[in-house]
């Protein structure tokens, strides 16, 4: 019997430092740099793409930015704290996504190592993505091997990223500051890596039997077994690394052979084997003389079992005999209800990370910052934001991100449960407490929170008799069901999330100040969606994350023009049932145009006023471009304005000024008209409305418009003198 534990794998990688392959490979790299013709000294120019340019590059790239997002945050958790960053490439080397720690970031964007940069051989020399693209192998770029002098303070480890049928698609890669590397990171590339190749081939190949191998059984379902994808009359169609390693084989060499001629067996006796299999994996010889144990699956819209299929049944399956730690030989596709749950579970996983909500805009990356500060300390969380805004993905991306994210997540509604029954959600009742009780009782939210974090969404209208018993509970650790007089410890993170205003709601004595200063420990506000300047990029987000892999679709510009302009006033929440929406009457390819909009919408959009798009502007002077009749009740608080915290956190105790009557804006005309005002213009004369209004007082027009006072000095010598009388 042959013995495959003592091979080397094809194309493994030239990552010792110290080894005569390494070498020549630097030099080969060295090579062909000089003849791109640059100069090691030089620091060349880049044009990183802006937001929307990246932002399209991962839509080109939707397969591979889809698998690879939870992966790079899993990957950056084993590198947290080491100076160092990973990052995601497409096949020319353009880098479409980053994680790292922040201090190394920074140090990062002096070179250009941030999403929107090519780093191909041929614009940066020696690299380890470029390099590991070009030799379509890992590879390990170290100090001076970097061939930009610039760049000779990292330490650069990437492997590429192969699609299902064998070609590059991108590179992984982790870099960090040369001091810091390790040879062990190499390993972690090259399995998260592998890990990213094999989650593709679940979900490509319809109606393709997918052999999963290795000759050690316990290896079957982890990383390193071989995938080998067939048709069902054993037509060879792809296999994944560990399969080429196991078999000895590059896919283009495997395309000459077939079941039979890899395996030494004909596919229908293979379905022979497998009817009398008894759910445990079946052996086999391959070409190589190498003994391996076998599954097969079949992607299809119905089960397969032993090459036969099988009209859906109501009763139940038979389940196959027991393996230790395996599943049965042949494991059905998952049904379509189970796809869908499994969907909703890995679009929840991918808004998993505080680092996938940073989307551009600098409020987000504010209270983000501030968010990351306070992790893993005991402080109490408020987060404040109109309906819709993401309140509660924030809140489960916060426990995630700490310390407590294997325990329990229990959100509550406050507004959504009735008065009456809210007490018993919360603290739990024994036996007999009340009339209609479980018997033996049942435990509240915040006991089954013990561990983990608790969210208590809508905090503002919790009843005010219970906020007694909550502030006690806060204060003591300890909480006792109704009808019982036992106490039970509880140890829970506490965030909290308002659209109200609090302190609005203490003053009608509606809420108990004491509970107010107990839940008030890091307040952040999230920006309403008309106030982002990401908006493209997080309305691509939720699109992705609607569509199925095969599904190509995309918002026309004429849509996107039209969502630019529109107020949101049931911000993500409304935007996602519209896209949801427009995605069912697009079908599987095209643009969503305004024939798939609803009626309703576009009347409301035609009868709202234009709102022009600010992207000359500073962010707080973009605020003034927006007719103030599409303004709130309750604008936001500028975070230079003494009402607000710094950082992007806004006071919760902020109200709204003495109401004047708003000044009238210019009309704003259509930013494709002949004419039409720059967006400079209609600021500054929103600037002096605003100040005629309140008679010069500066303060009072600030707080008007909703941005700080220094905003409207900085123009003071394009506005009119006669407004500062």
């Amino acid at each position: 019997m042959l013995s495959m534990h003592t091979r080397t794998p094809p194309n493994s990688g030239i990552y010792a430092l110290n080894s005569d392959q390494h070498r020549h490979l630097i030099r080969e790299s060295h090579g062909r740099s000089l003849s791109f013709g640059l100069d090691s000294w030089v620091k060349p120019d880049f044009s990183p793409l802006n937001q929307r340019g990246v932002e399209h590059a991962r839509v080109e790239n939707h397969m591979l930015y889809q698998h690879a997002s939870p992966v790079m945050e899993t990957l950056y958790e084993q590198i947290a704290n080491t100076h160092s960053m990973v990052l995601l490439t497409s096949s020319n080397g353009l880098i479409l996504h980053s994680l790292g720690d922040a201090d190394f970031l920074e140090k990062a964007t002096q070179v250009a190592l941030m999403p929107g940069v090519e780093w191909s051989e041929q614009s940066r020399g020696t690299n380890a993505i470029g390099t590991a693209l070009t030799e379509g192998q890992p590879v390990v770029v170290h100090g001076r091997d970097h061939f930009l002098q610039s760049n000779q303070f990292l330490t650069c480890s990437c492997t590429p990223i192969f699609d299902p049928y064998g070609k590059v698609m991108g590179a992984l890669d982790v870099t960090g500051d040369e001091r810091s590397y390790h040879q062990h990171t190499m390993a972690l590339v090259r399995m998260s890596a592998q890990m990213i190749e094999n989650h593709m081939f679940e979900n490509v190949f319809p109606d393709a039997m997918r052999i999963h191998f290795h000759s050690r059984p316990e290896f079957l379902n982890t990383l390193v077994e071989g995938i080998v994808v067939f048709t069902l009359d054993g037509r060879f169609l792809s296999a994944n690394r560990s399969a080429q390693f196991q078999l000895g084989l590059s896919v283009n060499a495997m395309k000459a052979h077939t079941f039979s001629s890899l395996f030494n067996l004909p596919v229908s006796q293979f379905h022979d084997r497998l009817r009398h299999s008894a759910g445990q994996p079946v052996s086999l010889c391959m070409h190589n003389g190498v003994s391996v144990f076998c599954q097969a699956r079949l992607k299809s819209s119905s089960a397969w079992f032993g090459g036969l299929h099988h009209a859906p049944s109501s009763a139940p399956s038979p389940q196959p005999k027991a393996y230790p730690n395996k599943p049965a030989s042949v494991t059905p596709e998952p049904t379509p209800a189970t796809r869908a749950t499994t969907a909703a579970a890995a679009g929840r996983a991918s808004l998993s990370s505080l680092h996938y909500l940073n989307t551009g805009d600098p409020q987000i990356a504010a209270v983000l910052h501030k968010l990351q500060r306070v992790q893993g300390s005991d402080i109490p969380i408020m987060i404040l934001g109109e309906t819709g805004t993401g309140k509660d993905i924030l809140a489960q991306a916060i426990h995630n991100d700490s310390a407590r994210a294997r325990q329990p997540f229990v959100s509550i509604n406050c507004a959504s449960i009735p008065e009456t029954l809210i007490e018993s959600e919360l603290f739990g009742y024994e036996e007999g407490a009340f009339t209609g009780a479980k018997r033996r009782g049942a435990p509240g939210k915040i006991q089954m929170a013990h561990g983990g974090t608790l969210f208590l969404d809508e905090i503002g209208d919790m009843p005010t008799q219970l906020q007694a018993r909550l502030l006690r509970v806060l204060q003591e650790r300890r909480v006792t069901p109704l009808g019982s007089g036992k106490e039970y410890d509880v140890d829970v993170m506490l965030i909290c999330a308002t659209n109200k205003n609090l302190k609005t709601l203490i003053a009608q004595n509606q809420f108990r100040e004491d509970l107010y200063y107990r839940l008030n420990g890091l307040v952040v506000r999230l920006p309403a969606l008309r106030e982002r300047s990401d908006f493209e990029i997080v309305a691509n987000k939720i699109l992705f994350n609607l569509c199925e892999e095969d599904h190509k679709i995309h918002i026309s510009d004429e849509v996107m023009a039209l969502f630019l302009q529109y107020r949101w006033p049931g911000n993500f929440r409304q935007l996602h049932n519209l896209l949801r929406t427009a995605v069912v009457m697009v079908g599987h390819s095209g643009g969503i145009g305004m024939e798939h909009l609803p009626d309703d919408f576009l009347e409301e959009v035609q009868q709202a006023p234009v709102r022009l798009q600010p992207e000359p502007l500073p962010c707080e002077e973009a605020a003034l471009v927006m007719p103030l009749s599409t303004v709130d009740a309750h604008p936001p608080v500028a975070a230079e304005s003494p009402l607000a915290a710094p950082g992007g956190v806004t006071a919760p105790w902020s109200h709204r000024p003495p109401q004047a009557a708003p000044p009238q804006p210019m009309a704003a005309a259509a930013p494709t008209s002949a004419g039409a005002p720059r967006l400079q213009d209609v600021a500054l004369q929103t600037m002096t409305d605003a100040l005629r209004q309140c008679r010069g007082n500066v303060s009072a027009a600030a707080k008007l418009l909703g941005v700080s006072r220094n905003t409207i000095y900085r123009k003071k010598d394009h506005l009119p003198p006669d407004v500062w009388d």
